[in-house]
């Protein structure tokens, strides 16, 4: 092993170039507007007039030079309007589709204000994207089905142009990309074959800058130094590329030997401080989009096998956990490579985050990682770019037809919308008949029951009538269950889902602000169709928030499933989610008095949930970014697609498949399955910890035992010193008697086993009793100048007197009384006396 300079580094490999392997059936490689040959970085490009279809909008632009080594960026193909090329396809299959842009001077054109669109037969590649004076590449993999491939360059606006300087399609290897990957929460198999990926990052860890000269597949490497969270932290290492020793599962073709003879580690030579820190990347992303993370791995660093372990994790999940590579590949310098599915929902901040770091099994402590690609995957439009599909962007909705196809496709239409209806008005009497043979209590359309939705908008086929702009759902509308809105009304409220009216994207799908024809903001969620959450989650929000009204709980205004679409409208909430205000963004830190009410109202919404109607809910999704706040920045609970009707009277629990946010996930439900409204509490503890140190539930970025907030937290807390971890903007702003009690109410939220955790009601006079002690603190205060961190006047000995007591609530005893309300429970009275348990 020999550690080395990141330039001399550069020296060593580029001497090194590696042996061809791979011969693609496929291997078009076009520069666009050019008359000749032009060999670019060992690789020969042709002129593209055998495959640019004849058109009347292209012009040649050519960049004036000297040098008698072309660039294929000195010469482009201009299009005034529609353009295509044409590939024969020898080998179906997937294809690496690579276009090279810079926009050259020209006297003619001024290219820097171009903006491209850019189709294949099935797949948006670009969308109304823009230049700046730079090269760029953008390198997509698109399974092509047929024997031939159209690229159809579209200018974005009738006063734009398109250009391309040159254009690679290129055969890929069969065994490089899978047809399924895991996702990564939860994992489960997640298909590829018909999806498009663009490749957003390739990344040689502590090595050079890698082209197709030192690639046989022609990929681009580029160093990662400037992704790395923390570059200081970084030791370089490398090996002799001729010892990488290949395997059948990872060939030349995986990557090539320059990435695995390089890696980024750290160790005692990192200059870390903190053995169990974390080496991290972060990658910033597009988050509407989901991504295929491929992790490359070679244990150059060990000096004998089965001394490095270490754990990945990719965004808050841990994607490895003891991940040890000798073991795996049966010896050292020996490739290994693992694919993940990062999902839209699981961005923070708009970055995916990569990292590795040392674990307790390993007799070393380090880590290592040799190459990362991310590639972002096409979504339910079949785009890479934006949510247009390639019919809405051509022009007249998608090409042209001959008059036979036309007839066809007009018959077609005609006969399968004349049998929907047969089916609907089928449906529709049998449903008649099957309401008049039911009382309601048998399940007829009383106030009782659910009525199925339709999986896919057959509530607008079963609609009797329609005067008027508002929808009349016969199938649901008599269940009082909401507004049922036509997707039209949804458009005019979000102007078309207008991007600039996007508030943000969840787990279920993107959420939009929008404007009722009454002038009335709502918030609209839109399903997206590939989501894990789906009809079921859909469904569920319906029923549970049309039976539940409270302050604290958001209001389920309406809903539309028409045209096959999961729509839910609901109050808007002005202010947001609650983690924007605690981390993650640019808002003003939170007094400690408003976030103590900001709790207060998200427990006096949950404790509804656990007793307020004839059965418990039990939410199952409890964390800052469900708990929403109105203009007034009022706490309302939010998303209900997970909650879960709790256990009957002669029941301790309900059995149940774990699901939830990782971070956040009662460790109890985790290992057994078995679901209580303590697992709210569980949850609701780890918001309370976030609230007070502004942080993530799950942090890989920091070091290993600060990661889970929770454990991090409790040990603080434990020892009495929650006020070293709190916000710094709380720093000398806190009544020490509140934050000790909000600290001991976190804790029995945080506790391992339900039975030792308190109540939502008992959590909530708690936090009502902390709320109590900052007004009497801040009212003492004004009172008294010199008054610091405690009620002036009181010793501390009298402090924790007057924080053991029971604070009166209108009319109970204080002390040992127990209250009438319903928040209260038997266990209180241990819950504020610690010493009473």
């Amino acid at each position: 092993m020999v550690f080395i300079t990141r330039p001399l580094l550069v020296l060593f490999l580029s001497c090194y170039t590696s042996l061809a392997l791979y011969t693609p059936p496929d291997n078009y490689l076009i520069s666009c507007g050019s008359s000749q040959n032009i060999t670019f970085q060992g690789r020969t490009f042709v002129p593209d007039s055998l495959h640019l279809l004849k058109t009347g909008n292209s012009s040649v632009v050519e960049e004036a030079t000297n040098s008698s080594n072309l660039s294929i960026y000195q010469t482009a193909c201009v299009f005034s309007g529609l353009a295509s090329y044409r590939f024969r396809i020898s080998s179906p299959g997937r294809h690496w589709i690579r276009l090279h842009f810079s926009p050259i001077k020209n006297s003619t054109w001024n290219l820097t204000s171009a903006s491209v669109t850019v189709l294949t037969d099935d797949f948006v590649l670009l969308n109304n994207f823009s230049f700046k004076n730079q090269q760029i590449l953008k390198e997509y993999t698109v399974n092509v089905t047929t024997d031939s491939l159209t690229l159809t360059f579209i200018p974005s606006n009738k006063s734009s142009l398109a250009f391309v300087n040159a254009i690679e399609v290129v055969s890929v290897p069969d065994s490089l990309i899978p047809d399924h990957a895991n996702t990564l929460h939860p994992s489960s198999p997640f298909p590829l074959s018909r999806l498009a990926f663009e490749t957003v990052y390739r990344l040689n860890m502590g090595g050079p800058l890698l082209t197709s000269e030192n690639d046989t597949l022609g990929r681009r490497w580029e160093n990662d130094a400037e992704y790395l969270h923390v570059n200081s932290s970084v030791l370089v290492v490398t090996a002799n590329p001729s010892s990488i020793k290949y395997s059948v599962s990872a060939t030349q073709e995986t990557a090539p030997n320059m990435v695995y003879a390089t890696a980024d580690t750290m160790g005692e030579a990192a200059n870390v401080a903190n053995p169990s820190f974390n080496l991290t990347w972060v990658l910033p992303v597009d988050p509407e989009f989901s991504y295929f993370v491929r992790v490359h791995f070679c244990d150059i660093v060990s000096q004998a096998m089965n001394e490095l372990v270490f754990n990945l994790y990719v965004n808050d999940d841990l994607a490895h956990p003891s991940l040890d590579l000798s073991s795996l590949t049966n010896g050292l310098k020996v490739p290994y490579f693992n694919d993940y599915i990062s999902n839209a929902s699981s961005y923070s901040g708009g970055s995916l985050t990569v990292s590795v770091g040392p674990d307790s099994q390993g007799d070393i402590t380090n880590a290592t990682m040799s190459g990362l690609e991310v590639f972002k995957i096409s979504n339910e439009a079949n785009s890479l770019s934006g949510l247009s599909s390639v019919k809405s962007l051509l022009p007249g909705g998608g090409g042209s037809c001959s008059n036979e196809k036309k007839v066809v496709i007009i018959g077609s239409a005609v006969g399968a919308v004349t049998s929907v209806l047969l089916i609907a008005v089928c449906c529709y009497c049998c449903l008649a008949s099957s309401t008049r043979k039911k009382s309601p209590r048998e399940g007829g359309n009383g106030n009782g029951n659910w009525l199925p939705l339709p999986l896919y908008g057959l509530s607008q086929t079963l609609t009797a009538s329609r005067k008027s702009n508002t929808a009349s759902c016969i199938s649901l509308a008599s269940t009082h269950l909401g507004r049922c809105f036509t997707f039209q009304e949804i458009m005019d409220a979000t102007s078309k889902f207008d991007e600039s009216s996007l508030l943000g994207v969840g787990g279920f799908g993107r959420v939009y602000k929008g404007n009722l024809e009454d002038g009335t903001d709502v918030a609209v969620k839109r399903g997206n169709p590939r989501s894990e959450q789906g009809m079921a989650e859909f469904r569920t929000e319906i029923e549970m928030l049309s039976k539940l009204r409270h302050r604290h709980l958001v209001s389920l205004i309406g809903y539309c499933d028409e045209r096959s679409e999961m729509i839910l409208v609901y109050e808007y909430m002005a202010n947001g989610p609650l983690r924007s205000h605690l981390y993650g963004g640019e808002l003003p830190p939170l007094p400690w008095k408003r976030r103590l009410e900001i709790c207060i109202g998200a427990a006096r919404g949950l404790h509804y949930l656990h007793t307020g109607a004839s059965r418990s809910i039990i939410h199952r999704d409890v964390k800052t970014t469900n708990i929403l706040l109105d203009k007034n920045f009022v706490a309302k609970v939010a998303d209900f697609g997970l909650s879960k009707t709790g256990p009957s009277l002669d029941q301790t629990h309900v059995s149940t498949a774990v699901k939830g946010s990782f971070g956040y996930l009662d460790p109890e439900y985790f290992r057994r399955q078995q679901l209580t409204e303590k697992s709210d509490v569980y949850s609701f503890g780890v918001v309370l910890m976030e609230v007070i140190c502004c942080r993530p539930a799950l942090n890989p970025v920091l070091p290993r035992e600060q990661v889970n907030i929770a454990e991090w937290g409790m040990a603080w807390q434990k020892k009495g010193l929650l006020d070293q971890i709190m916000d710094i903007n709380l720093a000398g702003k806190v009544n020490l008697a509140s934050l000790k009690k909000f600290g001991e109410t976190a804790e029995k939220c945080l506790e391992e086993y339900g039975v030792d955790r308190p109540s939502m009601g008992d959590v909530l006079w708690n936090l009502e009793y902390a709320l109590q002690l900052e007004e009497t603190s801040l009212a003492l205060m004004e009172a008294d100048d010199n008054s610091t961190n405690h009620i002036p006047g009181i010793p501390m000995g009298a402090m924790e007197t007057f924080d053991n007591s029971i604070v009166d609530r209108g009319g109970g005893n204080s002390g040992t009384g127990i209250d009438d309300d319903a928040t209260t429970s038997a266990v209180f009275s241990q819950l504020v006396h610690p010493r009473g348990r």
